[in-house]
């Protein structure tokens, strides 16, 4: 296939990708299962395997702040893919090169479970000053995770209400998309990937928001381990989370009635589990 990497104007790079560019022309390009948001290439050169992401879909995220905040975050030792390269193809479609880390995760069990937690908790810990100098974007959190739905605005009106309650603060840097499906393996080391979603925001959202997805999509049993390790791990009680995680799963209804979230043989009788289960969520939701 034709070359990608031809044409791209390289706004920022590594001092590595800048050796090797004379040589680009030489790389292999395979084709990646991307997602709605972008196609995703494998870039394979002699001396490196990287993947490149264009965003050529609707989504147009601000790919500048992406590769600053993987650097700094990749500086101190976090899992997430190393950057190499930012900038915009022939269409001005803006394009992103990075590590290329391994293979979805096969197998999802409680050691990879527990191992994820931790993952998620040293991003957490990511100090404040860190964050403002990347420019992580902050949003106010009822508009940005529950958009108006014609029709639907029972969601959003007590989306707000728990926000309120739970007392939702924007100081910390969050994934926000955080489940096992964003995470690659190689030879047992993981990276977390697809931050289009990073902001600064909540860390319990975001705990929860990987619970929900856990117990819907997984298993209870594996989704009430995955819990306790932050419980055990942070300074956040049961009732917190308990509370988060309703407005985690009002998230993935407000997704369900709009624009489409995976479901399987038995997700809908998970999520009326979690719904009759929680404490802050009314019957009838679905």
């Amino acid at each position: 296939m034709s070359n990608v990497l031809s044409g791209i104007c390289w706004k920022g790079q590594s001092a590595r990708w800048e050796e090797l560019l004379p040589v680009a022309s030489t790389a292999v390009i395979t084709p990646m299962k991307g997602g709605l948001e972008a196609e995703v290439y494998r870039i394979t050169l002699p001396e490196a395997e990287l993947v490149l992401k264009i965003w050529n879909r609707e989504s147009r995220p601000d790919i500048s702040m992406q590769y600053r905040m993987l650097e700094q975050l990749h500086l101190r030792g976090l899992a997430v893919s190393q950057p190499w390269g930012w900038g915009v193809d022939e269409l001005n479609h803006k394009v992103l090169l990075t590590s290329f880390d391994g293979v979805p995760v096969a197998t999802v069990d409680s050691s990879f479970l527990l191992e994820m937690a931790d993952i998620l908790l040293d991003i957490h810990k990511l100090p404040a000053g860190v964050c403002s100098v990347m420019n992580v974007p902050v949003y106010d959190f009822t508009d940005y995770f529950f958009f108006e739905i014609a029709g639907h605005p029972e969601i959003r009106m007590l989306a707000r209400e728990l926000a309120d309650q739970a007392g939702v603060t924007r100081q910390h840097l969050i994934h926000a998309d955080y489940h096992p499906g964003n995470i690659l393996e190689a030879e047992g080391k993981y990276t977390v990937i697809d931050w289009t979603n990073v902001q600064l925001g909540d860390p319990r959202y975001d705990i929860a928001w990987s619970i929900i997805l856990i117990r819907i999509y997984i298993s209870g049993r594996y989704a009430d381990g995955y819990q306790r390790r932050f419980l055990e791990q942070s300074g956040y009680t049961p009732a917190e989370l308990e509370l988060f995680e309703a407005l985690a799963c009002l998230r993935w209804l407000q997704l369900h009635r709009s624009t489409g979230i995976p479901v399987e043989r038995n997700t809908i009788r998970n999520v009326r589990s979690i719904i009759g289960r929680n404490a802050f969520l009314p019957e009838g939701l679905l």
